[in-house]
């Protein structure tokens, strides 16, 4: 997910041109294979941002919706809304780009967007929320109402940036001491408090729940550090200090993290630089280093080994990388005047084309965006979006696509409730019955957290800000397990990166891909 850094140098950044590329039936996204209609599969603009000169864009590696915010700080949001996340007071599907009239009094300079839940951040230091709240994510202090379809106060001050993951949100704040909180699901340790608040329903049953967390609580083992960039994955956080030095959530052990811990990788002298670029996909992490190098770690591929510590990406080792972002299973790159886009593709969300590939395992340039300076870019479920400099690229905007979109009124309200099929025989709708309570008996048994929660426990903390009323007795000390070996050895086991050398750029560009070999 787009990654969130403290500091006022993104409010300053002119807008570009919104490009959208990817799957446009929203209510389907995820939930049927093979391809669908509509598939927008080259770059194309939004006519209602047409010449709207938009210099933020949100969205997430399980997000079927999208969030842009422009330079006067107005927020736009569309795509798939069963539970409120677009923030309209409504549960409609928007497919067109559509502004958030209750944030029209505040300036937006930040967002986050999570499963069905989005985070924004004003320029006074508020943070509202609508979505899906099941967990807490929203941060409001209370899980009452499972669904909040219109903004509500985030029990936060002094916010700078917010990401989200896909049931939790994390806030960077100005507050000393407090300068990362999280709220939402605590499952795989990814709040970062040492546990994963895991629970028996009763106490003569198995099942498991976790108890949502819907009051934002600073990290107590990073208290001492200034955190100042963080990107979240589906169920992991990643996180940089002022120093250079990276705290990820379950990095190098296949097992939950409760706790951050510092990246060995990335210290000494491969610090990250104060423009390090970070990155958080579905399960893996990114992040530049060094002169620039690219690192991943993580699962990268949907067969093969998984990156288990830190690895440079060398196809692009030399290549300027200015921003960065990862859905599902996909990524894209802005660098020098190029747009780089790889990975596992189902919707044309890697914009190559209709006559380019629908996948590619290898970084390759985005062509009909080959010259263009790229100022901002944001990978989905199924969807990209890329912001573009207006500036010296004439005509050639003019010559892209413009998607119409339908009208909110023509979006399903619910898309379980479409024109309903022929009536069923008695047969049938006995079988069908069936199938839909072991559907809500697996459902129920799934690890999330139980609704039976106090809200006489949300309703007194109202006015308590950035969990300063909650101290926390661990000393806040990383934990050293699993280091040492693999981070020298990291042979057996594992894809062994090509061999290059250092070709000139324009033999990469002859190829279409940014590798120089």
């Amino acid at each position: 997910m787009s990654a969130a850094e403290t500091g006022k140098k993104e409010v300053v950044e002119k807008g570009g041109e919104l490009l959208f590329c990817g799957a446009t039936c929203w209510d389907i996204i995820g939930r049927k294979k093979g391809s669908q209609d509509g598939n927008l599969v080259s770059p194309t603009r939004l006519r209602p941002l047409v010449g709207v000169d938009i210099r933020f864009v949100a969205s997430g590696c399980v997000s079927c919706h999208c969030v842009a915010l422009d330079v006067q700080g107005r927020c736009y949001t569309w795509g798939r809304n069963e539970k409120g996340q677009l923030g309209h007071g409504d549960t409609i599907q928007r497919d067109r780009p559509t502004i958030v009239s209750e944030l029209s009094k505040y300036k937006i300079i930040s967002a986050g967007s999570g499963r069905s839940h989005t985070v924004v951040v004003t320029e006074e230091g508020q943070s509202l929320a609508f979505g899906w709240n099941k967990h807490g994510q929203l941060g409001s202090g209370s899980v009452k109402n499972e669904i909040e379809s219109s903004p509500v106060r985030c029990l936060v001050t002094n916010a700078k940036k917010t990401a989200c993951g896909a049931d939790f949100t994390v806030w960077l704040s100005s507050v000393e001491g407090a300068s990362i909180l999280t709220a939402g699901l605590p499952q795989y340790g990814q709040l970062g408090h040492g546990t994963d608040n895991e629970y028996n329903t009763k106490d003569s049953s198995v099942r498991l729940a976790y108890e949502a967390q819907p009051r934002p609580r600073a990290i107590a083992s990073l208290a001492g550090e200034t955190i100042v960039k963080v990107a979240c994955g589906s169920n992991h956080t990643v996180a940089v200090d002022s120093n250079g030095y990276v705290y990820t959530l379950g990095h190098r052990e296949q097992k939950d993290e409760w706790v951050p811990r510092r990246v060995e990788v990335f210290s000494k002298h491969n610090v990250l630089p104060p423009d390090a670029v970070i990155s958080a996909g579905s399960v893996n992490s990114a992040c530049t280093a060094g002169g620039g190098q690219l690192y991943m770690w993580g699962k990268l591929k949907n067969a093969g080994d998984d990156w288990m510590y830190p690895k440079p990406l060398m196809d692009l080792s030399g290549w300027n990388l200015r921003c960065m972002d990862s859905g599902s299973m996909h990524h894209f790159v802005g660098a020098d005047n190029s747009c780089i886009s790889w990975g596992h593709a189902q919707y044309g969300e890697l914009g190559y084309g209709p006559s380019g590939q629908k996948s590619s395992a290898l970084p390759k340039k985005v062509d009909i965006l080959e010259g263009m300076h790229v100022i901002g870019v944001a990978c989905g479920m199924g969807h990209s979006m890329v912001i573009v400099d207006r500036t010296n690229v004439g005509d050639r905007l003019e010559q892209l696509d413009v998607y119409d979109g339908k009208a909110s009124g023509e979006g399903s309200a619910e898309p379980e409730t479409k024109t309903p099929a022929a009536k069923p025989t008695r047969k049938a709708a006995s079988k069908a019955s069936e199938n839909s309570k072991k559907r809500k008996k697996k459902s129920k048994d799934s690890s999330e957290s139980e609704e039976e929660i106090s809200d006489n426990e949300s309703e007194d903390s109202e006015e308590e800000f950035n969990g300063r009323t909650q101290q926390s007795k661990r000393s806040g000390k990383a934990s050293d397990k699993g280091r040492g070996k693999s981070a020298s050895k990291g042979k057996a086991g594992h894809p062994s990166a090509t061999k290059t050398t250092n070709s000139s750029r324009a033999n990469a560009g002859k190829r279409g891909r940014p590798r120089k070999s």
